[in-house]
């Protein structure tokens, strides 16, 4: 490899600097008592060769190479960097597939609301990714019914308290044209259908189908009744048919678009995320009430057991299954949510470096921000929404975790890499959503497999983290593709199509 060219200028300087005159000299001299110190012509023309060629040399390096500007050096120093082993494997092994919802011929020629004379209400509860997924339901229950949706209610909750309407949260128009040739959707009824009565629906079973939905709900909704449905979170039956499960995910990935100023906060936290390279995405279920309700131990200590135990004896209708076994049990069986030490642990084994950057989303841990050391401790680069923003920038926004929420998804949905510690709503809806958006595998902790680990004394810490890229390390197609399960979590095949080449 040959060295850099340049050009070395060795001779002194020509000075300009006064000399003092000697004092024995003779004063009869001629000569001045001061002279400057310039150089004779012959000494000058070696000192001006050396400049004129380095002259040249300029002029000639502007005609071969381009021209270099602030720009292409910003340019240059934007460009990714390399990435190391671990954002190559948590990059890889997407699959070749895009977004294709071709609707049947019968599909698309059915009609939809018969003509505008009758009109479906839906109150939706819960947070909001459980309001996604009702609202996704109601509008697959109105294509089945023929009826025209009236925008959803959005029932205030007791936990989270958030008074939002759905226009505060989606945008409105947005979702309207979207579903424009499915059903027919209107912000309000219409003054002809205000005064008539709300027929209740009968109260879903689990696993409804669409036979189920048109024999109990087509004959209440009548020209002279309102039909008002509530209370069938995750009722509708997952397996329904091709073109409804298509729906589902045209509402889920496309008609239901957070409002614009919440996005532009979303994406200046994606940009800072971004400022160093890509970023991971972290939603921590470690908050008080999900260790009620999964009936685990949080590893935060005894003290904090007990606290637990005492409010799940206090509210025994929190713990949502399984009431049965122990919390022992239950963590040896996997149903437990990651504490931040097994987080830790897993990425870790998964080469994750300590400069990994990591985006949390999530409510306060249970034990507060010390909670979090475990994992702070290991990978540093740990932010959420609230150090990630500038001072006051989400200070309106303290009361209204629906919001929040939303700048949680957005930021988790852009992320390279998604990991939950406990799956959920928002787990499965980023899990389809990033898939149909072609932004990557789902990371899903095997959590029944780690605890064997955790638990096995035997092993050492390096066979622990060997063990635990074994386990994560080959993507598994059943990730991606399972046409019996939830089309909102897995929206290969119904609602993707293989990749032509080149495409």
């Amino acid at each position: 490899m040959s060295s850099s060219n340049y050009i070395s200028i060795t001779q002194m300087p020509i000075s300009l600097k006064l000399k003092t005159p000697n004092k024995t000299s003779s004063s009869s001299s001629s000569s001045p008592p001061y002279k400057l110190l310039i150089p004779s012509p012959r000494r000058a023309s070696r000192l001006f060769l050396p400049f004129l060629a380095f002259f040249f040399l300029l002029n000639v390096l502007q005609v071969l190479l381009p021209p270099i500007s602030c720009k292409s050096y910003l340019d240059h120093l934007r460009r990714p960097r390399p990435l190391d082993e671990f954002w190559r494997w948590a990059q890889s092994g997407a699959p070749p597939v895009r977004p294709c919802l071709s609707f049947s011929e019968e599909y698309s020629a059915a009609p939809r609301g018969d003509g505008g004379r009758k009109y479906m209400m839906v109150v939706v509860s819960g947070g909001l990714n459980q309001q996604r997924n009702q609202i996704i339901d109601a509008v697959v229950v109105a294509r089945i019914i023929d009826a025209v949706l009236v925008v959803p209610v959005l029932q205030v909750n007791q936990v989270w308290g958030d008074e939002s309407e759905f226009g505060d949260i989606f945008d409105v128009g947005h979702f309207k044209e979207k579903l424009r040739d499915d059903v027919k959707v209107v912000t309000s009824l219409p003054a002809t259908h205000l005064m008539r009565r709300r027929v209740r629906a009968p109260v879903m079973p689990f696993n409804a189908g669409e036979d189920w939905v048109r024999s109990n709900y087509v004959e209440k909704l009548s020209k002279d009744s309102v039909l008002l449905l509530r209370a069938f979170d995750s009722r509708l039956a997952k397996n329904l048919t091709s073109d409804l499960q298509k729906l589902r995910c045209k509402v889920a990935f496309e008609a239901l678009r957070f409002q614009r100023w919440i996005e532009e906060i979303a994406d200046r936290l994606v940009r800072r995320m971004e400022e160093e390279g890509p970023y991971m995405a972290l939603h921590l279920r470690l908050e008080k009430d999900v260790w009620v309700r999964t009936g685990c131990h949080s590893g935060l200590g005894f003290k904090a057991d007990l606290a637990i135990a005492d409010e799940r004896a206090s509210k025994p209708e929190f713990l949502t299954s399984r009431t049965k076994i122990t919390p022992h049990q239950r963590y040896i069986a996997g149903l437990c949510p990651l504490n931040a030490n097994e987080i830790s642990w897993m990425l870790k084994g998964l080469g994750a470096s300590r400069n990994t950057r990591i985006y949390w989303a999530g409510g306060e841990p249970f034990g507060g921000q010390d909670a979090l050391d475990p994992l702070r401790s290991q990978f540093p680069k740990l932010f959420n929404k609230w150090n990630l923003a500038r001072p006051g920038e989400l200070d309106g926004l303290k009361t209204r975790p629906s919001v929040l929420a939303a700048l949680d998804y957005q930021v988790c949905l852009k992320s390279q890499l998604f990991m939950a510690s406990h799956g959920g709503n928002m787990a499965r809806s980023l899990q389809g959503h990033r898939t149909y958006k072609g932004y990557g595998k789902p990371l899903r902790p095997n959590k029944k497999l780690l605890v064997r680990l955790f638990t096995n004394t035997t092993l050492s810490d390096e066979e622990i983290k060997r063990k635990i890229k074994q386990i994560h390390a080959e993507s598994s197609d059943s990730l991606y593709t399972n046409p019996n399960r939830d089309v909102i979590a897995y929206p290969i095949p119904h609602c993707m199509c293989t990749k032509e080449a080149g495409v």
